[in-house]
């Protein structure tokens, strides 16, 4: 099998070809590690590469297939981690100059239960400090770049990871996203991205301030896969999700696999663009056009939203994004008084009653995942361009993060291409605890795509 070839299986069909012995682990993790080394300096998404413990774990993977050993669903397969995600001996620094050198003794859960499932761990990816900006670029590690227009970003703040897994470098990854921060990138670099419904993955482990702060985001935060095809989505999400005792936020979760729909009998709503909110006509047309093939494939489709105060709802998400953001600096002029917050628990649960009645009607949303396609870097918080628009940076979570308010699960499928060649992904939103329903219903939706591209030049 060739080097080409093998970096760009999914994690699903590299872990059957080393379970067959169609492929070594040794054979697959060299091919990751040179193709690393051949496009990792252009991109820079892998900022913690540990080389001697890849190598040997993939000769102990090796082994225990050589020995007859029963074996996961990702054995051998070589995995990076969004540096947000705990790591025992491998450093972990959440994008701050303060934690440069943070290596911790345990793992997360999240790389806990990838290592029981057989993943090799072999490095970390590029995150903005503190998981929060729209772009992935720290004082420590520098820039990620897009692998689609180096010119321009992969997202953030799992850019890294979602740059990652489009230009080869590793077949899955695990992001967090706490208003879009899967999804974007998943959108802006062409491949599949899932955040699940809130509180179904343990967070412990996973940071989006320094590990050594009490733990602030009490809901918005999610953490979910990145991946090159949906079944992958589906294997990874079934590994990491469900109660791990130590997050007691997280109860037992039902992850077993949802039939995949037959399109005939999916009732699909569908949304070129928001009330209120700036879309690019190239990813509003591509919406539209996905929800035409849905159609003609037999399904019921409709042009459909709630009729809530979108303005108001993404207002509301931005008052806890700063709350949880700020509530530990000082002076805490951030934060709201209890019955403040109280009032903002209500709000949020409006929201939410709102989006579940809407799901009486229909299975899933069909909507963009963000405002427009991958734009040029820039500093945080200047305008971006919408069709030639100077919009507000911040306008561009205004998709994805209504549903870390509401904690819908939404994956990203990618759909197209725009006019300048730049990937085009749709979010796909279904009913809160829908998790496995949802990724089943993306699986039968993705067909009606040409699904993963590689980017063009890598």
């Amino acid at each position: 099998m060739f080097h080409s070839e093998t970096t760009f299986l999914t994690a699903s069909r590299l872990a059957a070809a080393i379970r067959e012995k169609k492929v070594s682990a040794v054979e697959a993790m060299e091919a990751q590690l040179a193709r690393i080394a051949l496009v990792n300096p252009l991109l820079n998404a892998i900022v913690t590469l540990d080389e001697e413990a890849a190598r040997a774990g993939a000769r102990a993977a090796d082994l225990a297939i050589a020995q007859g050993d029963a074996v996961g669903p990702l054995h051998g397969v070589p995995l990076t981690l969004k540096d947000g995600h705990a790591t025992a001996g491998m450093r972990t620094t959440v994008g701050l100059t303060a934690w440069a050198d943070h290596i911790p003794a345990t793992d997360s859960t999240i790389a806990a239960r990838l290592r029981k499932a057989g993943a090799i761990i072999i490095g970390k990816t590029n995150v903005p400090p503190r998981l929060r900006d729209l772009q992935t670029v720290n004082p420590i590690f520098g820039r990620t770049v897009n692998p689609w227009d180096v010119t321009r970003t992969p997202g953030g703040s799992s850019g890294g990871a979602a740059a990652a897994v489009a230009a080869g470098l590793v077949p899955l990854e695990i992001g967090s996203d706490a208003g879009g921060s899967i999804r974007v990138p998943a959108h802006l670099c062409g491949v599949y991205g899932f955040k699940p419904t809130q509180a179904t993955v343990p967070i412990t482990g996973s940071y989006a301030d320094p590990p050594d702060m009490p733990r602030s985001f009490r809901l918005l935060f999610d953490i979910g896969p990145l991946a090159r095809d949906v079944d992958d989505l589906i294997l990874a999400h079934r590994i990491i999700a469900g109660a791990d005792g130590l997050d007691i936020e997280v109860p037992p979760v039902t992850t077993d696999e949802a039939p995949e729909p037959p399109l005939g009998e999916l009732r699909v709503a569908f949304a070129p663009e928001f009330p209120g909110v700036p879309t690019a006509r190239d990813i509003a047309d591509a919406i539209a056009g996905l929800a035409g093939a849905i159609e003609a494939s037999g399904a019921r489709v409709g042009q459909a939203l709630p009729s809530h105060d979108f303005a108001a709802e993404r207002e509301l998400f931005s008052d806890f994004i700063t709350w949880y953001s700020q509530v530990f600096r000082q002076p805490r002029e951030a934060a709201p008084s209890l019955a403040a917050y109280l009032e903002a628990l209500n709000r949020r649960d409006e929201f939410i009653y709102a989006w579940e009645r809407f799901f009486d009607d229909w299975d899933v949303l069909v909507c963009p995942a963000m405002m427009c396609t991958a734009f040029r870097h820039r500093e945080m918080g200047a305008p971006i361009p919408v069709d030639g628009v100077e919009t507000p940076y911040w306008s561009a979570l205004s998709h994805a993060c209504r549903f870390n308010l509401t904690g819908h699960p939404a994956a990203v499928i990618p759909i197209g291409l725009d006019r300048e060649g730049l990937p085009i992904g749709a979010q796909l939103v279904g009913r809160r605890h829908s998790d496995m329903k949802l990724l089943a219903t993306a699986k039968a939706l993705a067909r009606l795509t040409d699904g993963f591209v590689r980017p063009p030049g890598l």
